[in-house]
């Protein structure tokens, strides 16, 4: 694992901006902050997900939404979602705000994500490579088969796209095009 000493957003529960720190110290004392996840689904209704190389600082190895990550200081929440797609993914697209969340756990390394979570959602069909340094593997999958995948294998699937997945905002989205599910 590599220090990280990009500063990212501290916040407070309303998710109003109240100082900065270093990624890493943030997260070894489990300070509230700003992060964003990010669904992108095809005209086929299939979501994107990828699996995190292993010397990820948490949750290397897991599967997990199709990307995520935390705003630079003074950046956009939404311009951040879209810079750091195009770093992981290799592509960028309109992404549209579906909801926020607040969660909380405390990982083996005891590094504990605090995050209020901005989830945007858009869609992609053309191609795309994938940052290796970022992207251990990729899919895409419909979204009965994720959530039976996580019914039947939590373990392999990273703590906040579980929440993402159980959350009455993404079932409603779901449920508004019943296509996807």
């Amino acid at each position: 694992m590599s220090v990280d000493t990009t500063k990212i957003i501290l916040v407070n529960e309303a998710d109003e901006e109240v100082g900065s720190g270093e990624k890493l110290s943030v997260h070894q004392q489990g300070l509230l902050h700003r992060a964003f996840s990010v669904l992108i689904f095809n005209d086929n209704n299939e979501l994107l997900i990828h699996q995190r190389v292993f010397d990820k600082y948490h949750s290397g190895g897991l599967w997990t939404n199709t990307c995520c990550g935390h705003p630079n200081v003074g950046e956009d929440i939404k311009a951040a979602a879209e810079r750091r797609l195009g770093e992981e993914m290799g592509f960028t697209c309109d992404l549209d705000f579906l909801y926020k969340f607040h969660y909380k756990t405390t990982f083996e390394n005891q590094l504990t994500e605090n995050e209020i979570d901005h989830v945007f959602t858009g869609v992609y069909n053309d191609t795309f490579d994938v940052n290796p340094a970022e992207v251990l593997d990729y899919k895409w999958i419909t979204v009965a088969d994720i959530m039976e995948e996580v019914a039947n294998n939590p373990q392999d699937y990273t703590f906040w796209f579980k929440k993402i997945l159980k959350s009455e905002e993404f079932q409603e989205f779901v449920a508004a095009k019943p296509v996807l599910s």
